[in-house]
């Protein structure tokens, strides 16, 4: 297996630190990307990175260009999740959910597809979610934001074929990690005193349980998946994986839009 030049954004915890780890391990040369590069694991290369930064977009990628002559993979993975009623989520909070999660990824395709174009090849992987295309309670804004990763995935594959540049989805389900924690944290905080407030907390409490059980996928179903796509030969446009993420697609794909409300609603109030 050819060795591959590769850069992971968000590689400090979770899924990213997962893949970077399991990349290095292939034996590929993995870059980390994060704001508190002490995080990254050893066996990694820390770089330095705010995704809402245009400078720091521009110095992390070429950092990896500069010192490796080439960069051939690209792993949008970083990303969060405020959650809480449109109507209680600040517009500062918004945009800002959407300059990390949409517009700093942008920036990043935007800087790194130059030098895959010139040397003929490359790969973008996007961390997606289920919440791409299934609207979840509350989670409004980052179910705006992930819509977009989706759209903006779609559109890069078609413009970049011709330059022999692969671009692929991940689409993870129930994942254990802090995620779900912080969901609810952010949830909490924006629905106490609003006429969002009971509802809001039911569902912050449900988020919490829900992220505590050990049916939930673990971050290496994750990291199997990017693995797959970084060395396939022919990878695929999307890779859906983790807990009920094809059962939640299915179901939101074929029930009429109220039943899918619904059954949202009802999640919110279950007893996990």
């Amino acid at each position: 297996m050819k060795t591959k030049i590769i850069l992971v954004t968000g590689a400090s915890s979770g899924i990213g630190r997962e893949s970077a780890l399991k990349l290095s391990s292939q034996g590929h040369k993995v870059y980390g990307a994060a704001r508190r590069t002490e995080l990254i694991p050893e066996g990694v290369i820390p770089v330095a990175l705010d995704l809402t930064d245009p400078q720091s977009v521009s110095s992390a990628v070429k950092t990896v260009v500069e010192t490796e002559g080439r960069i051939d993979v690209l792993v949008n993975n970083a990303g969060y999740g405020f959650f809480g009623a449109i109507e209680n989520v600040s517009m500062a909070e918004a945009r800002r959910q959407m300059e990390v999660n949409v517009f700093g990824l942008a920036s990043l395709v935007q800087a790194v597809v130059p030098y895959m174009r010139e040397q003929g090849s490359g790969r973008i992987i996007n961390v997606s979610s289920v919440a791409g295309k299934a609207v979840l309670l509350y989670g409004g804004w980052y179910n705006v934001s992930k819509f977009s990763v989706e759209a903006l995935s779609d559109a890069l594959r078609m413009e970049l074929r011709p330059f022999g540049i692969d671009v692929s989805i991940i689409e993870p389900g129930g994942i254990k990690t802090p995620w779900g924690g912080i969901a609810a944290d952010h949830l909490e905080e924006s629905s106490r005193g609003t006429a969002y407030e009971k509802d809001g907390l039911s569902e912050a409490n449900t988020l919490r349980k829900a992220y505590s059980w050990n049916l939930l996928s673990t971050s290496k179903v994750v990291s199997r998946a990017i693995s797959r796509a970084v060395n396939s030969r022919f990878p695929r446009t999307r890779y859906v994986v983790g807990f009920g993420a094809r059962a939640i697609l299915f179901f939101h794909a074929v029930l009429p839009s109220r039943w899918w409300d619904a059954i949202a609603r009802a999640f919110a109030r279950l007893k996990v």
